[in-house]
């Protein structure tokens, strides 16, 4: 299988992968310029986690026109990430047939993305893949992981955080990555999936896991931030729709 990176800047990639360097905020390369590709997998996306930008809007409107674009000229697949910020305030374990309700710019650029895909996706077929958490190396420093980490590594006494009774879904990227790829390659998955865990845990609970894991011991400060208004308490992602895809391969 050939492989092609399209980014924004030069990235070390296996020697076998060609890269090709452009930012569709000025340009925007065609199927031909990609060279021909069957399958695109659209997973950047620019300013998070600012969740709250209005730039989101912009972003939406170039992956739009980029996808467009290429739908038109011969390409079988768009695989396309989303988010779990497009069902909004909804709690609970959330399903793909939910209608949607984004409380947040970002989520609501993604979810209007996603609409617009549907109606216009020219003859290649559309996945819509709605990741929830997922950690991992490499995160930005802001993110919950990378802020465990970092707290280890200069092995602090004390950990600032909300209270933490926020249920969520969070996923190790190893993991999103081997759902994202076996989704790519199936010969009968189409439409949106959630890539979750489907295994609500709190934000607390989680923390404590890592410090565990890690052998090192730390005072939580809970309730030394807020929780945000623009999340819901408790939600979680339903796997049954990703697993029966998976299954039938």
């Amino acid at each position: 299988m050939d492989v092609t990176v399209l980014s924004r800047r030069e990235m070390a990639t296996p020697p076998d992968v060609t890269t090709i360097v452009s930012d569709l905020s000025r340009d925007c390369p065609d199927w031909s310029d990609l060279g021909r590709p069957d399958i695109v997998l659209d997973l950047a996306w620019g300013g998070l986690p600012n969740y709250l930008s209005s730039h989101h809007f912009d972003e939406a409107h170039r992956h739009l026109v980029f996808l467009r674009k290429i739908a038109g000229q011969g390409l079988a697949r768009i695989v396309c990430a989303g988010s779990c910020y497009e069902y909004g305030m909804q709690q609970g374990c959330l399903t793909e047939d939910m209608i949607t309700a984004p409380s947040n710019p970002y989520g609501l650029a993604k979810d209007v993305l996603r609409k617009q895909l549907e109606f216009d996706h020219g003859s290649a077929e559309l996945i819509w893949a709605r990741f929830f958490y997922l950690y991992g190396e490499g995160q930005a420093p802001s993110s919950l992981y990378s802020q465990v980490t970092a707290a280890i590594a200069r092995e602090d006494s004390v950990f600032p955080m909300s209270h933490g009774e926020q249920i969520r879904d969070f996923l190790p990227v190893e993991q999103a990555v081997d759902y994202l790829i076996r989704l790519t390659l199936s010969n009968v998955a189409h439409g949106i999936y959630n890539i979750s865990s489907g295994n609500p845990v709190s934000i607390r609970r989680l923390v404590e896991s890592w410090f565990a894991q890690s052998g090192h011991s730390i005072a939580l400060d809970l309730g030394h931030y807020p929780y945000p208004d623009w999340e819901p308490l408790a939600f979680w992602g339903s796997t049954e729709r990703l697993r029966g895809a998976l299954a039938q391969g």
